[in-house]
């Protein structure tokens, strides 16, 4: 498979329920998108990875739409990677990006400080469903968690949703070989699993067995749980390892069905007339403050596409 290539397992959101546990669920598999947006910005590889597993977690989440709308996954902290910034819009289009500050970033990786919580340090995860026009957007807001951005999510269902949700998330390098040598294409991949109510629903674990018998949907989903966590990075990254077979083998025993898969693509909405309504809204003296060497040259963060404006372009019909 070359870099432009895919397979007719990448790019895609993988719905899927496992009936007899009662457990609903979706499997994301990211192949040439991802590899677009990281190799576009060419960030240190740990970067890469974080990015990588926000555009999967977005892709996990935002497909559950049932609506024309975005979901935004935006996080902050006051690590290295002080943002990162994906979201979804509906039907399947997908973008992100992340910032850094260089210096703190090259001091934190020569430390060998490559942990998402060394990283995105302290700050919070938001997510926000947008529904378009005339809708109030709705957003969660939930701490950075130290293990990273699965587990900041685990919270945002557990406290905002009141699901009990399991996420596992991957993301990194693939290698493979190409008749002139090896190559190295960005891979990401997730699974979520959530219960589906039935008694009250399930929120999440529940530790006092001994003094409160498990329930009949408790035990279901703690065997869920058990075999997602059975899930290893490399059965989300690898291209042979189709999503039918992932489920089968962690759930045939239980009466795991999958549906139509949803396509996922890169999709960016920037364009000249967006960038020059944005320059334009600045005014004629913030204007000449942007100008070097005689244009302003703006670069999209989500795909890295540059535009170039002579000022007397964007002044014209200013006042």
């Amino acid at each position: 498979m070359s870099s432009s290539e895919g397979t007719g397992t990448d790019d895609l959101v993988q719905p899927f329920q496992i009936e007899d546990l009662g457990i609903r669920g979706r499997v994301v598999r990211l192949g040439p998108l991802v590899d677009r947006v990281l190799t576009a910005h060419a960030y240190p590889e740990p970067v890469s990875r974080l990015l990588g597993e926000a555009l999967a977690l977005t892709a996990l989440i935002g497909s559950a739409l049932k609506f024309d709308g975005r979901f935004i996954l935006q996080t902050q902290g006051n690590g290295p990677v002080s943002m990162l910034v994906a979201d979804y819009q509906s039907p399947g289009k997908l973008r992100g990006y992340a910032m850094m500050n260089s210096e703190r970033l090259a001091e934190a990786l020569g430390a060998g400080r490559i942990e998402p919580a060394d990283l995105m340090g302290e700050g919070h995860l938001a997510l926000t469903i947008d529904q378009g026009a005339g809708m109030e957007p709705y957003q969660g807001i939930v701490a950075l968690l130290p293990g990273g951005l699965s587990h900041s999510a685990h919270e945002y269902f557990a406290n905002s949703e009141q699901v009990a949700t399991r996420i596992r998330l991957a993301a990194g390098p693939f290698y493979h070989r190409e008749a002139t040598g090896p190559e190295k294409n960005w891979r990401a991949g997730a699974i979520m699993i959530q219960h589906i109510a039935r008694d009250g629903g399930l929120t999440g674990y529940r530790e006092d067995r001994d003094e409160v018998p498990y329930t009949d949907e408790e035990e279901a989903w703690n065997r869920a749980s058990i075999l997602l966590d059975t899930v290893e990075d490399h059965e989300l990254l690898d291209p042979e390892i189709e999503p039918n077979r992932l489920l089968y083998r962690l759930f045939h025993e239980d009466g795991v069905r999958a549906y139509d898969p949803v396509p996922v693509e890169f999709s960016c909405r920037c364009s000249r007339e967006r960038m020059t309504s944005v320059l334009r809204s600045f005014g004629s003296h913030e204007i000449d403050e942007m100008v070097q060497e005689d244009v302003i040259t703006v670069t999209c963060e989500f795909c890295s596409e540059v535009y170039i404006f002579e000022p007397a372009e964007l002044k014209e019909g200013l006042n």
